[in-house]
């Protein structure tokens, strides 16, 4: 059943991954369309923005399930030896117990709000001092987030 999970995990990360350069490219085609002048450049910026967006979205989603399909190979079913073997700082695909799974899936999923969060603050009108004010506390707890994401104390690294 494990194995059901890796395989289904892979192949939607393979999935997004597609959808995301899917995305980019459409991005770089319309940019060729307006560069030539085939194309009105009214709304390019802003929809470009959006789209670009979309992808990043689909991307990160993308790495979760990749860390997570593999994660859960590297516990399960049998040790990734050419992720031990890399001396890269990241290391991203070693994993040595579930809650190491947990906290790579938590980081990548927090990036994944802040990311959806930005996407719909530019979607958003802006009416009132109130929305602005509103708009100032998200930021603000984005920025936390991502610090405490990052915030270990001395001697606190990951294995």
């Amino acid at each position: 059943m494990v194995f059901l999970a890796v395989i289904g995990s892979i192949l939607a990360a393979l999935m997004l991954m597609i959808l995301g350069a899917a995305d980019i490219i459409l991005v770089l085609k319309n940019g060729v369309l307006v560069a030539t002048g085939a194309v009105d450049a009214e709304h390019f910026q802003e929809a470009s923005v959006s789209i670009i967006i979309r992808a990043v979205d689909a991307f990160l989603i993308g790495t979760v399930m990749l860390i997570f399909g593999l994660g859960l190979y590297e516990l399960f079913i049998c040790k990734i030896h050419a992720a031990e073997n890399e001396n890269s700082s990241a290391n991203v695909l070693v994993v040595h117990s579930l809650d190491q799974l947990k906290e790579k899936i938590g980081k990548v999923i927090i990036m994944v709000l802040v990311v959806t969060f930005f996407k719909h603050a530019l979607e958003m009108s802006y009416n009132t001092i109130l929305d602005l004010v509103w708009l100032a506390v998200g930021t603000l707890f984005c920025a936390t987030a991502l610090f405490l994401l990052g915030y270990r104390k001395e001697g606190q690294h990951e294995k």
